[in-house]
């Protein structure tokens, strides 16, 4: 199965597509997680082993690292928005709670018509926003994103509990997990380590290991290595900096290592994606 690589060429971390979309795209993944709002009928989707085929207004919901496929869509059949995993994963809330959200994938207009409106609407504002020349786009896009995983998250807890569990929210392990999330946040830049982590929750580092991934559906040496890139994202925009300097300042402890893990997480170089962000260029989010 092919991982895709989201090119952030005209926005960092967000993209959107309307026209020339696919009609049909392969079993694929991604680090991105997507909205998908449909458009007309005829549309065909998989996610996981799960077949959808959604009526015009439904929205769904592909989460980051999440194997799905196009099987079949009509011609300009649906808008795509696309976001880096880094969002939900700098939001102590939404890293918590994406082991809930993670287990949603679709809302239908004709159940849920006043959600479907909500979310809908805000697609449209994410599209006149992000082809607009505001000031501060990316900063209005990214709080629409916010305000669209804040709704899915309050719908979930109010209405479909049953994929929370016995577990709530207000429990002493999602404590836990905010904590740990909140502390590798500010840290990051520092030498830490899991069992570092692990004291400042007052657990083992054993059983911090198993609910961390089961929490946030990630180890956390790639939860801690997200996180670095994506400071070293933000760093590498200021081009007074070196590469080294980068690389350093958001936490990696060698220019091997960071070279290594950027180009997993983002499909290129650290001074490619600088070329990249410097350009004017925009290409489609299309591109394996």
């Amino acid at each position: 199965m092919d991982r895709e690589i989201i090119n952030y060429s005209y926005i960092h971390g967000v993209a959107f597509a309307k026209e020339n979309v696919p009609t049909s795209f392969p079993p694929h993944w991604h680090d991105s997680a997507e909205f998908t709002l449909i458009l007309k009928k005829g549309c065909e989707y998989k996610i996981g082993e799960e077949i959808y085929r959604p009526d015009p207004g439904d929205i769904l919901f592909v989460w980051s690292r999440e194997l799905h496929e196009i099987k079949k869509a009509p011609e300009e059949g649906y808008i795509l928005l696309q976001f880096s995993s880094g969002l939900v994963e700098s939001s102590t809330d939404i890293a918590t709670a994406i082991r809930f959200l993670s287990k949603f994938h679709h809302i239908s207009s004709k159940k849920e018509p006043e959600l479907s409106k909500k979310i809908s609407d805000y697609i449209y504002d994410f599209m006149n926003i992000y082809n607009s020349s505001q000031h501060f786009i990316e900063t209005r896009c990214k709080i629409i994103i916010y305000n669209i995983l804040l709704l899915i998250g309050e719908y979930i807890m109010e209405e479909h509990k049953e994929l929370i569990g016995n577990e709530q929210f207000s429990d002493v392990t999602w404590n836990y997990i905010r904590t740990a999330c909140s502390y590798i946040s500010e840290h990051s830049s520092e030498d830490i380590t899991q069992t570092d982590v692990a004291s400042v929750t007052g657990i083992s580092p054993f059983y911090f290991s198993k609910i961390f991934k089961e929490y946030t559906k990630l180890t956390f040496p790639a939860y801690l290595a997200n996180i670095r890139v994506q400071n070293a994202i933000n760093l590498l925009s200021n081009e007074q900096l070196s590469i080294t300097d980068c690389a350093f300042m958001a936490g990696f402890q060698s220019t091997t290592t960071f070279n290594k893990i950027f180009r997993e997480a983002t499909g290129c170089t650290p001074r490619d994606y600088r070329k990249l962000h410097s350009s004017s260029s925009t290409t489609s989010s299309f591109s394996v």
